[in-house]
C-alpha cells in the first residue's frame, strides 16, 4: 500500500493589523481561512491573552464550531474532545479546547492525549492558549495563529517558529492595541455631536484610522485637546453590554467592549494628526491618531527580526 505524504512549505510569517471590533476580528478569521488554512492541517495553535479576540476569531475561521468558552466543570469534563474514545462518521470534525480553562480541572496529560488521538482519526483541533499544551504535547501547530496588535499567521517548521516565541510578541504588544482601541473611542465620543460624513476604520501600528467619504469640518487640534482632558481624568473604562461602554458615568456605543484599558489614564503618548490625509486611492480623508513611544515599537520590530527557529 502507499501513502501519499503531504509536505507544505513554511510561510515563515504574514501579518494582520488586528481589527478593534467583534465583526472585523471574524471577518478576518475568514479571511485566515481562505487564505493559510489547508485542508490536511489537524492542529490549529491559537495564542493570545484574555480578551484578545480568540474567540471571535475562531468563530470567523470556523462558523457553528462547538466551543467552551466559560470555566464550567461540567462543560469541560463532557466536552467533544474529552469524551472522543469512539471517533466515527458520526463525531465532529473538528473540535476545539481552551486549555487554560480546561487545565483547571484536567491534566494537561490528559489534553495532550485527547488532541493526539483524535488527529491520529484524521481530525481537526483548535487549541487556544496552545503555548500551554506544546511543552507537553511535543508537537508544533499545523498552522499557528497569535493574536495581539497585530494578528500573526504562520506554519511552523520542526525548528520553529515556537508557541513560546509567538506568545511573547502578542503578550507585550496587546496593551497597545487596547490603548488604541480606547484612544479611538475618546475619539468618537468627542465628535459624537458634530455632524460628520459617513466613514470606516481601520488600523495603523500603535493607532487608529478614521476614513471619511468626504472631508469633516471640526477641529482636529480641538479634538486632541478635548481628549487629552478626558485622559487626564483618568476615568474608568468599562464594558455595559455587547455594543456599548461606559467611560465615567457616559455610555457610547463600541464595537469591541472588551478591547480597552481600565481606564482614561492607561492611555500613553496620545498624539492626533493636525491634517486629513486625502487618500486618492480611496478617495477618502483620513484621521490619524497614535499611542505608544517609537522606541517601544522599534523594540518590537527588533524581536520579530530576531525570533528563534
Amino acid at each position: 500500500m502507499i501513502y501519499n505524504n503531504v509536505r507544505h512549505e513554511c510561510n515563515l510569517y504574514n501579518f494582520f493589523f488586528a481589527p478593534r471590533g467583534n465583526r472585523r476580528v471574524m471577518e478576518l478569521g475568514m479571511k485566515i481561512t481562505q487564505m493559510y488554512l489547508n485542508p490536511f492541517d489537524r492542529i490549529i495553535g491559537i495564542i493570545g491573552a484574555k480578551d484578545s479576540g480568540k474567540s471571535m476569531l475562531i468563530k470567523g475561521m470556523f462558523p457553528g464550531i462547538q466551543t467552551v468558552e466559560e470555566d464550567d466543570e461540567f462543560d469541560i469534563l463532557n466536552m467533544p474532545l474529552l469524551n472522543s474514545d469512539d471517533v466515527g462518521f458520526y463525531t465532529p470534525r473538528t473540535f476545539h479546547v481552551d486549555v487554560r480553562a480546561a487545565m483547571k480541572y484536567v491534566p494537561l496529560e490528559r489534553i495532550a492525549e485527547a488532541v493526539r488521538h483524535v488527529t491520529e482519526q484524521q481530525k481537526r483541533v483548535i487549541v487556544e492558549h496552545f503555548e500551554i499544551l506544546y511543552p507537553v504535547l511535543k508537537r508544533n501547530a499545523d498552522l499557528l495563529i497569535g493574536i495581539g496588535e497585530e494578528v500573526i499567521v504562520t506554519r511552523p517548521s520542526l525548528f520553529g517558529p515556537l508557541p513560546g516565541n509567538i506568545a511573547d510578541i502578542v503578550f507585550k504588544s496587546l496593551i497597545y492595541r487596547k490603548m488604541a482601541h480606547s484612544a479611538e473611542d475618546l475619539f468618537g465620543y468627542c465628535v459624537r455631536d458634530i455632524e460628520r460624513p459617513t466613514y470606516t476604520r481601520s488600523g495603523i501600528k500603535h493607532g487608529f484610522m478614521i476614513n471619511y467619504a468626504d472631508k469633516p469640518t471640526f477641529d482636529l487640534e480641538e479634538i486632541e485637546n478635548r481628549i487629552l482632558e478626558l485622559i487626564r481624568q483618568d476615568l474608568p473604562i468599562v464594558p455595559y453590554d455587547e455594543e456599548h461602554i461606559k467611560i465615567g458615568e457616559e455610555i457610547i456605543p463600541c464595537t469591541g467592549p472588551l478591547m480597552h484599558v481600565e481606564s482614561t489614564g492607561k492611555i500613553e503618548n496620545f498624539s492626533l494628526v493636525k491634517e486629513f490625509y486625502y487618500e486618492s486611492k480611496f478617495h477618502e480623508y483620513v484621521v490619524a491618531g497614535t499611542v505608544g513611544y517609537k522606541h517601544e515599537e522599534s523594540e518590537n520590530d527588533e524581536e520579530l527580526n530576531n525570533i528563534e527557529i
